[in-house]
């Protein structure tokens, strides 16, 4: 029979239909990420800042203002040996002057260290915009090095100078990391199906798909005026790669398999697609629905992350389920060559296969195997308990920048507090609110530095270093000393340190439940059944956490970090739950359909068997993915890299691999209920 009369054929697999099918979304992608591009919007600086919180009412009162200058740019001389000659010190003045820098005492703009070897001045750095920002700071940097007297060294820090050099982590981190990450999935894929074609097809779906997320995403997010930062693409494009090609790596193992049971590929085709939609559809729907709660956060630009990337995934899962298939069946079975899957080869559970042995061995000693992989899990958490979030400014790059080394000199020669002091806005009483400033246990010195349309600003310098718990218990202080006057915030690093831990905190007590919620939902519905989405959902969440406990002796033990960045937490345990519960959702539907036929631990030794190796692929593809986010230099994106790469490593190799089948098979029919299971006879 040919394949065109061929019965039980989808519409859009047929012969005629599935050229069009693969090429028509294909052709249509690349119109529009040729014509649209990526959207735009005005970045302000509030974006990252938690809504609501004090730092952030302070820095939309600055803008009150009549005149804002911008961030500031500290620059620090240093004499290469000694001190700084009298002359030298009077170049740097006529210096500091021509550049604009303001006075910042007795002495001029110029303030020399008591050591002598330092000097330093303040300069405005008056920029609309990040670029801007960052091309006067290099401006700045080369002026300096071209006048620099002999024997004096310059470098620029200051918040100015910090926001460029953290803006040069993202020059061309989309072009590099896209790349990393193309590469990283077509080595494992090519060593996956060990076809030198194959490979191709998933990719070419999966890459589109990730450059129209890209526009569709952020054009939506340009419509509705919802922030997102530089790191936003990279995270998308690196969950659409992951969950993408996961998708369809569970796709291709299926249709391989039905090949052996159909003559004509279209036929095999439209049963692979049936029996994996529905696993596809609740891992995609799980993830997001498990994204869109990032919408509750605080955190504008983590409310425009969650609404990204969840267009991202509905773009993956789309391209998979609708223009893979269509795409695969237009290549003869010759496209699997070296191992061309015919009718009649082996069965689609092989007996003497590594999965095989492996599910045998755990259904022999189920309970053993339970015990031994929680108190695995148990030891990997410990040091969850230890854990501490909040990154000072010197600790979120991975190589140190200019902004960075040249703070660290400074506060050898000057006052700690002195180039960053915290920040009072008020609408009240200026010389009331300085005079409850100076009274503040830990502030040095307080200044007010700008006054006009109601609005002043003071600066207070701390005696505490940055990112110390003496300097945020001085800025507790501070604002418990301001508590009686109105509309009156105290902002700044330290200030806006403290407010992000505070907002993170509040982000992950409402987001995790609700998180786990969903997915438990979405389990009771693809599963019909309680006892099993209890059970995916706690191993999820014991992956989760011995993951965090090994990621903290990693990053403090290992490579000697102080802290997780506060973010991490919460996106961590996104994207472990709502990606990790895919390969048990891709399991589970297995075991359920096998059950049908062999019994519970019958079903479940065969699922084990038939997704085993699909399913690791998967997991250490996805794993892969996300440690390309090593590629940038920012400390947040490496941190969850490595933990959502542990995470799914550990899920995948341990969790799913034993702990689940282990379970099951201890359950036996009870695992379904209050399903019955009726094997057939």
């Amino acid at each position: 029979m040919t394949d065109s009369n061929t019965p039980h054929v989808s519409p859009l697999l047929r012969p005629r239909i599935a050229w069009l099918v693969a090429l028509l979304p294909l052709l249509l992608a690349g119109a529009l990420i040729a014509g649209l591009g990526q959207g735009e919007r005005d970045r302000t600086s509030l974006d990252s800042l938690p809504a609501g919180y004090d730092s952030t009412q302070g820095t939309e009162l600055r803008e009150a203002l009549p005149k804002d200058e911008g961030a500031t740019a500290v620059v620090l001389w240093t004499s290469d040996e000694g001190e700084l000659t009298r002359e030298a010190v009077a170049d740097l003045g006529k210096q500091a002057g021509a550049l604009g820098a303001v006075p910042t005492g007795p002495t001029g703009p110029v303030s020399v260290a008591k050591d002598g070897t330092a000097a330093i001045a303040v300069v405005p750095v008056d920029s609309t915009s990040a670029t801007q920002n960052a091309d006067r700071v290099t401006q700045l940097r080369s002026q300096l090095e071209a006048d620099a007297p002999a024997g004096v060294t310059s470098q620029v820090t200051g918040p100015a100078a910090i926001q460029a050099d953290l803006a040069a982590v993202f020059d061309g981190a989309d072009t590099n990391l896209l790349l990393t990450t193309a590469a990283v999935v077509a080595l494992l894929l090519l060593l996956t199906y060990r076809s030198p074609v194959l490979w191709i097809i998933p990719l070419t779906v999966v890459g589109v798909a990730d450059r129209l997320a890209a526009i569709l995403a952020t054009q939506t997010l340009a419509l509705f005026d919802v922030a997102w930062d530089e790191s936003t693409v990279g995270i998308l494009s690196v969950l659409v790669f992951g969950a993408g090609t996961n998708y369809a790596l569970l796709l291709i193992s299926r249709y391989r398999d039905e090949l052996k049971s159909h003559d004509s590929r279209h036929a095999a085709m439209t049963v692979a697609v049936r029996r994996t939609a529905d696993a596809v559809l609740t891992s995609a729907t799980t993830v997001v629905l498990g994204l869109l709660t990032l919408l509750l956060s605080v955190v504008p630009t983590t409310r425009g992350l969650g609404l990204a990337c969840a267009i991202g995934i509905v773009v993956a899962a789309t391209f998979v389920l609708l223009v893979l298939p269509a795409a695969l069946v237009l290549f003869g079975r010759w496209i699997f060559w070296p191992r061309v899957p015919h009718v009649g080869d082996a069965a689609l559970v092989e007996t003497d296969s590594f999965w095989h042995r492996v599910g045998a061995r755990v259904s022999r000693r189920p309970a053993a195997f339970v015990t031994g992989t929680l108190v695995l899990l148990a030891v990997m958490a410990i040091g969850i308990f230890r854990i501490d979030t909040g990154l000072d400014t010197a600790e979120q790059f991975l190589v140190e920048p200019e902004a960075i080394s040249a703070s660290e000199r400074l506060d050898q020669s000057f006052p700690a507090g002195l180039t960053d002091p915290a920040q009072v806005l008020t609408r009240a009483d200026p010389e009331k609110v300085l005079a409850a400033v100076k009274g503040t246990d830990g502030v040095t010195t307080a200044t007010v530095t700008q006054q006009g349309a109601g609005v002043a600003q003071i600066d207070a310098v701390l005696a505490s270093g940055s990112g110390s718990q003496e300097a945020r218990a001085s800025i507790e202080s501070l604002r418990m000393s301001l508590a009686p006057f109105d509309q009156t915030y105290v902002t700044g690093t330290e200030a806006s340190a403290l407010d992000e831990g505070t907002s993170a905190a509040r982000d992950r007590l409402l987001i995790l439940p609700l998180i786990l919620a969903l997915v438990l939902g979405a389990l009771f519905i693809l599963l019909r059944a309680f006892v099993a989405p209890l059970l995916l959902v706690a191993t999820v969440l014991a992956t989760y956490v011995a993951s965090m406990g090994v990621a903290w002796w990693v990053f403090t033990e290992l490579l000697g970090f102080s802290a997780l960045d506060s973010g991490v937490p919460l996106l961590a345990f996104l994207f472990l739950v709502a990606l990790g519960v895919d390969y048990n959702i891709f399991l589970v539907t297995r075991a359920r359909e096998e059950a049908a036929q062999h019994g519970s631990r019958g079903g479940m030794l065969r699922a084990l068997t038939a997704t085993g190796g699909v399913i690791t692929s998967a997991g250490i593809l996805l794993a892969a993915v996300f440690a390309v986010l090593g590629v940038l230099p920012l400390v947040v994106l490496a941190q969850l890299g490595t933990v959502i790469c542990i995470g799914v490593l550990l899920d995948t190799l341990v969790v799913r691999t034993v702990l689940v089948p282990a379970l099951a098979f201890v359950l036996g029919d009870r695992f379904w209920w209050p399903r019955t299971v009726h094997p057939a006879e």
